[in-house]
């Protein structure tokens, strides 16, 4: 597994690199927002460590780029921040990290953080995967997903690893209702250490990408103090 560690200080970067490789990782390091971008597009790695302030480019602005031309990978993105305020993390989020850890952190949990986001890719089936409803095709295995609003025209949306496995997830267990726990647990696993409000922007994020109106939803309802179900 190849790991782009995207941070300015040194020390830092030096730190996350040891720790990950003495897991067996391979790690490269890169200072420099504008930099980082082009080195994910030609070297397509599995994972990016990003850190929120770094120069030339910052980590939402890269994220953000990183997320609208994703390549052939489309890498998780574990965001840096040393902002614990919360709207850092929402907003980091809602660009298209997968998870974030504030510092100073410990190397034991960076490499539980790296280890969980991995682990994801290692949970897709083995058979080649439908799900077809109404108005939606996932194919599991070529991780796309068509929109068809019109009999007579579909629509590819454009999701990220953790949007793409959401939406699978409610499209599978059509009108089954999920509480942020049980979708944490499907998402992230055990190993979640974050808010699971987390999970409140991320249907916020699917919301805008497969419905008409995001605020008035049709596919994904709320359901009042429980949590989520997808009809269709």
């Amino acid at each position: 597994m190849e790991i782009l560690i995207v941070e300015d200080k040194f020390e830092i970067s030096q730190l996350i690199q040891f720790s990950l490789e003495d897991e067996g990782f391979s790690c490269h390091n890169c200072g420099d927002g504008l930099q980082a971008f082009q080195i994910i597009q030609e070297h397509q790695p599995n994972l990016i460590i990003l850190d929120l302030m770094i120069p030339s480019l910052n980590g939402l602005e890269l994220c953000a780029r990183i997320r609208q031309k994703p390549g052939a990978k489309d890498p998780y993105i574990l965001m840096l921040t040393a902002k614990s305020e919360e709207i850092d993390r929402i907003i980091g989020l809602s660009t298209g990290a997968d998870d974030y850890l504030v510092k100073p952190f410990s190397p034991k949990e960076l490499v539980a953080r790296v280890r969980a986001l991995l682990r994801r890719s290692l949970r897709q089936p083995e058979q080649h995967q439908i799900y077809r409803t109404q108005h939606f095709l996932l194919d599991i295995e070529q991780h796309s997903a068509l929109r068809q609003m019109n009999p007579n025209f579909s629509e590819i949306i454009d999701l990220t690893n953790l949007e793409f496995n959401l939406l699978t997830a409610f499209v599978s267990y059509p009108n089954r209702v999920w509480n942020r726990t049980q979708l944490i647990d499907k998402l992230w696993g055990s190993e979640f250490y974050g808010d699971e409000r987390v999970v409140d922007t991320l249907i916020a994020r699917l919301r805008k990408k497969i419905e008409p109106d995001s605020a008035n939803p049709i596919f994904i309802k709320t359901v009042t103090g429980i949590g989520y179900k997808f009809e269709d």
